[in-house]
Formats: C-alpha cells, structure tokens, sequence
C-alpha cells in the first residue's frame, strides 16, 4: 500500500481477531505500530509477533472508555515514539441480548465500549493531525449499523453512531487534510462472535444460519478485514472520505 510504510498507526483493540490482524498487516507493510488494547499481555503477543516478522510495533495498555487515562496514553505514544499519522477505531464489545431483556446498565457498558471509546481516542488524537495537516481514522463498525440485527438493537445503534459520527468528522475536518472512513465487517469469526452465539443457545445451528444468510458461503475470517482498513490509510484513498465500505461477503450491498 503506498503511503503507508514508516506511518504511526494506532489500532484500538489491536490484541483481539480483526486487531491483531490489522496490526500485523501494517507491519508488515512498515508502518510503526502501537497496538491499544486494554488486555496488556494479548497487546505485548502482538508486538512480539510483529518484531518476529522484521517489523516495529509498541504496546498501549488502556482502558478506552477512561477519556483522561486515553488522553495520557496518546500523550505518552506521542512523546515516546512521534505523531500519530493513522488511527483505527477497532476495539468493540457485544453480547446477544434481546431489547426487552436487556437493562441500562447491559446499555452503558456497550455504549461505553463501542461508541464512547471511539469519541474519547478520536478527541486525543484528532487535534494533532489539524496542526499537522494530515492523518487518517479509520472505524470499524458493522453491517448491524447499516440493515440491523436481531439481539444486538444497542451495539447496532453504537456503531450507526460511530458512522454518523465519521461522516460529521469527515466534513469538518476535510480541509486540514484528514480522512475519516468506515469498514463494515459481517459475522466474522472471533472470540466476539463465539461469546455471542453462546449467549444466543443454539451455538451451531446458529453459526451455521449466518454462514448461509452470506452469498458467498462463509463467515468472515480476521484477515478479511486489513486490505480494505489498509487502503483507506493508504495514499491511493488520499481524495476518498465520509465513506462506508463492508467486508462482509455480500450479505449487505449497498450502492
């Protein structure tokens, strides 16, 4: 991907499934990358795993929905290692749950995890790329955003707000030189979506109803999702913003 080797990327969540493998593809791509994660050993596996592989990769361990503690670890990555050229919104959080079984505080902590979490590290980060004149955020949200999702009415609201937000962000700022896109991703297969189907009963059966609901046949895998964050850090996306693109083997088409 042109543009994007020796770039300081920041990946939220970057220990899980579509984090770790995001963070490995800009390594290998030679971008220096901080892998954010609130899990401190899932986040040193994936600098361990990338310096393995020839590339740079440094840990952030936060807590994501603390503004102040995200403030303080973006201040510190900073200092210790230069500016943040890219940031990618990945770390999320869900769990089967019908609406009318669900209970305010099941509501905050997603909100605080999908939503609340993007808003604290974007603020951190946003105001050094307008004095640079330039920088990429990239969010991960979901088809759930786009078409909705039976059990999963308060994350599908989040990440509808994380591309409403994105779009806002991507008129605001377009004249300082900064880009601000989404990727869609369909049920892909991680812990998130194991948790999920487990608190859904009917592990399997399941599963298998959203393999088949995809036109081409199968969940996401992880390594699904890189290419298209990739390219929207990327220089070929250099004139490309306030867009939504999903990942999710057809099961949602928009155009």
């Amino acid at each position: 991907m042109r543009g994007v080797k020796g770039k300081h990327v920041v990946v939220t969540g970057g220990g899980g499934g579509i984090g770790s493998a995001v963070c490995a593809r800009f390594g290998e791509e030679g971008a220096h990358v901080i892998v954010a994660d609130i899990d401190a050993a899932a986040a040193q596996a994936v600098v361990d795993r990338i310096a393995a592989a020839g590339g740079t990769a440094f840990p952030m361990v936060v807590d994501l929905t603390d503004a102040e503690a995200v403030r303080a670890a973006v201040d510190k990555a900073t200092a210790e290692h230069g500016p943040i050229d890219v940031l990618v919104n990945n770390a999320g959080w869900d769990l089967f749950m019908p609406f009318l079984k669900s209970e305010p505080g099941y509501w905050s902590k997603i909100i605080d995890i999908n939503l609340r979490s993007v808003l604290n590290i974007t603020h951190a980060v946003l105001g050094g790329m307008v004095g640079r004149g330039a920088g990429r955020v990239i969010s991960v949200a979901s088809d759930a955003a786009r078409v909705g999702s039976s059990g999963e009415s308060v994350y599908a609201a989040c990440k509808a707000g994380v591309i409403a937000f994105s779009k806002t962000l991507a008129r605001e700022h377009a004249r300082d030189g900064i880009t601000l896109n989404c990727v869609c991703p369909g049920p892909t297969d991680t812990a998130m979506l194991e948790g999920f189907l487990h608190a859904a009963g009917n592990r399997d059966k399941l599963r298998d109803a959203f393999a088949r609901a995809v036109p081409m046949g199968r969940l996401g895998r992880p390594e699904d999702l890189p290419g298209a964050i990739l390219f929207f850090a990327s220089d070929d996306a250099g004139f490309i913003t306030g867009q939504v693109i999903s990942v999710s083997g057809g099961l949602t088409m928009h155009g």
